[in-house]
């Protein structure tokens, strides 16, 4: 309820005593984070637009009005920055970011090889297993292209554009997915690597049965080697999440979480390019009959940049920032 305009003095006093702390922090302590600057910034015209009303030739309108000047000029300058902000997210924000979550990748990359080496193992000891994990019908079809001298045919089977667009949005929805279930305590998280590890390990099994590993290896790999890594820190990110609500350390339950999942969604917003790059390489160039020389190549190229991105880089980057 608005006061009476006989208070109005009054009204200006407790409005400035009510606001005089966040003013000054505004002024004392820049940020140049965008979404705090937006979000002081709308605050502060909030401030300036009641001051404009009730009390248009006050002394606090006319400083009000100056700090948001200021305030604009900085939204202004910040807009000019999006493109060096962008560059400065892939060249040090995400990288150093993904420094403090390297015990989470370790985690995430272990559960996901012995998934593999239990998925191995389970389809060498039971006839059953890999359909049970693969499906009847991608196993059949795979055994008629084996028949027909194609064992990997499947990847010239549609179209290529669609390809690319539906692999690439179910490999997002997959990373996504492996991040999100971080919120489940990192439950979720671990049951999905250990499913999709389960599966690759019977799925490469099937091929080591029959003789074509080294084939098999040389043309899947070609997009696994960045899908793959891609899924593991998936897994790093959601790990991050439910870490940071099981573990909150020395903040509250709360702010730890949000700070989890403010890490954990950088780095899953990291890993886009990763699976637009995989899906480009499984739907125009898995396909290909390359050399061995070329597949591998493909394949080392895509493990080292995944290695020193995510791993070597980051390190070197965090010891340089504190020299």
């Amino acid at each position: 309820m608005r006061l009476s305009a006989f208070d109005e003095p009054m009204r200006e006093s407790i409005f400035v005593k009510r606001n005089t702390a966040k003013w000054q922090a505004i002024e004392q302590n820049p940020t140049q984070d965008p979404d705090e600057l937006t979000e002081r910034f709308v605050e502060l015209t909030d401030d300036l637009s009641y001051a404009r009303t009730f009390y248009a030739d006050s002394a606090v309108t006319r400083y009000l009005n100056g700090l948001a000047a200021q305030m604009h000029r900085g939204l202004m300058q910040n807009r000019r920055d999006d493109r060096s902000r962008f560059i400065q997210f892939w060249r040090y924000e995400l990288p150093l970011l993904f420094r403090q979550s390297h015990q989470m990748l370790a985690v995430s990359a272990g559960v996901f090889l012995v998934a593999c080496v239990l998925g191995w193992v389970s389809a060498a000891h039971d006839n059953t297993f890999v359909q049970l994990i693969l499906g009847d019908q991608y196993v059949n079809m795979t055994l008629e292209n084996i028949k027909k001298g194609d064992p990997l045919g499947v990847y010239n089977s549609r179209d290529q554009a669609t390809m690319f667009v539906q692999i690439t949005f179910n490999n997002i929805f997959v990373a996504f997915r492996t991040f999100i279930f971080g919120l489940f305590a990192s439950f979720g998280t671990l049951a999905m690597l250990f499913y999709n590890g389960v599966m690759l390990g019977a799925f490469q099994y099937f091929f080591y049965e029959r003789g074509l590993l080294l084939e098999a290896v040389l043309k899947i790999w070609i997009h696994g080697t960045l899908e793959i890594s891609a899924i593991i820190i998936a897994g790093c990110a959601g790990l991050t999440v439910g870490n940071s609500l099981l573990f909150p350390g020395t903040f509250s339950r709360l702010d730890s979480f949000r700070r989890g999942i403010k890490q954990g969604m950088k780095i899953a917003v990291g890993l886009v390019p990763i699976f637009i790059a995989a899906g480009f390489l499984e739907s125009f160039v898995t396909r290909l009959t390359l050399p061995p020389i070329v597949s591998g190549s493909i394949i080392v190229i895509s493990a080292a940049f995944i290695s020193w991105y995510f791993v070597l880089y980051p390190i070197t980057l965090n010891r340089l920032s504190r020299l």
